[in-house]
């Protein structure tokens, strides 16, 4: 196993765990996290002495390169390539960890996605990519009012992925599926499917066209805790 330079939902629950030990003072405003990526702040909003909603900023972000041959990407998710949205191709987007955007056409598709992972590894080596993480996503929209509803596809899904949250927004807003005046108010239902459904709330700032700030926030419930001791 390698050490993660980066992960999205270990910052905000570290930091509802800091806040509770008190190590992070009730009423601060910011916290920096030092990680294999760099500095990064997350910025904290208070109920009284409860910390209540946290959000971290990622890096701005680079956009990669895209499958421009995405049918044997639908074929390793057990897809028809009817089920990618026309019009937007899959994209490697990285706010500290790169993963590859896929754009679906329905939340029906979402759910019904199998990843065969040889079958994902042999689309990537001969589109002659890296192989990243497949974040697959539909902006139908649905009953809990999600901007984007999601699955983090792998050995083992994901039902919360801070780390491609950023990515996931920084790609809708690119790309045209969120409206400018929007990009501050995106939320990606995840793990649904798996029955253990989160919500992402995404803040994308803008200078005309230009990505200037990815923010990331939710919230974390305390559910147990324990204490080592050395033998």
């Amino acid at each position: 196993n390698n050490e993660m330079q980066f992960a999205g939902h270990p910052v905000i629950g570290s930091t509802f765990a800091l806040a509770d030990d008190g190590v992070i003072a009730a009423g601060r405003k910011e916290f920096t996290f030092g990680l294999g990526i760099g500095p990064t702040l997350v910025e904290l909003e208070w109920q009284g002495e409860r910390l209540q909603f946290a959000w971290m900023t990622q890096q701005k972000p680079v956009f990669g390169p895209t499958m421009t041959t995405p049918a044997p990407f639908a074929a390793a998710l057990g897809l028809d390539a009817s089920a990618l949205r026309p019009g937007v191709l899959p994209q490697e987007v990285n706010c500290g960890s790169a993963f590859f955007m896929v754009p679906l056409v329905s939340r029906a598709a979402v759910d019904q996605a199998v990843a065969d992972p040889r079958a994902v590894a042999a689309a990537f080596e001969a589109a002659k990519l890296t192989r990243r993480g497949l974040f697959i996503f539909s902006t139908e929209p649905g009953a809990d009012g999600a901007t984007a509803y999601s699955r983090m596809m792998g050995a083992n899904e994901d039902p919360a992925t801070g780390s491609a949250s950023g990515p996931l927004g920084c790609y809708l807003v690119r790309h045209g599926l969120v409206p400018a005046d929007k990009a501050g108010s995106i939320v990606s239902a995840q793990g649904v499917k798996m029955g253990r459904p989160s919500r992402i709330h995404i803040k994308i700032d803008l200078a005309g066209s230009e990505i200037t700030r990815v923010r990331v926030g939710g919230t974390s419930v305390l559910v147990g805790e324990g204490r080592l001791r050395s033998s």
